[in-house]
């Protein structure tokens, strides 16, 4: 196998969850290979580096080998290599951390909580 479409390939190497939301995201325009916007039954080959947006960051990976069968995490490994500097990756995980949670029922901060929780931020 030297083709396969870029949907399938995406599921495969468990990229995405399903190959209809692989599917979706390229229609979206989430999905490129080198600098252009690729539909889902655009084929990939080994070698090319398949780039997919996860807001705020693009995620970049290498297509190593060629699938179109579901595989385990531990052998999709070999099929793709993540080439995303650790930068984008820091701005990533960056993102989910400064979102702050409350226990659900416990109400709206009072203005004591406020403070502390402004004073917290600073550190």
């Amino acid at each position: 196998m030297e083709k396969v479409r870029i949907d399938k390939w995406l599921w495969a190497v468990r990229i995405f969850k399903t190959r209809s939301l692989a599917a979706e995201e390229c229609g979206k325009g989430h999905v490129s290979i080198g600098d252009a916007h690729v539909k889902a039954s655009r084929e990939v080959k080994v070698g090319d580096v398949v780039k997919v947006r996860v807001p705020p960051i693009e995620r970049e990976y290498v297509v190593k080998q060629v699938t179109d069968k579901r595989m385990s995490a531990q052998l999709a490994v070999d099929f793709v290599e993540e080439i995303t500097p650790q930068e984008k990756l820091d701005i990533l995980r960056g993102t989910f951390m400064q979102f702050e949670s409350r226990d659900r029922g416990s109400g709206r901060p009072t203005k004591r909580d406020r403070r502390l929780i402004d004073k917290l931020k600073e550190l």
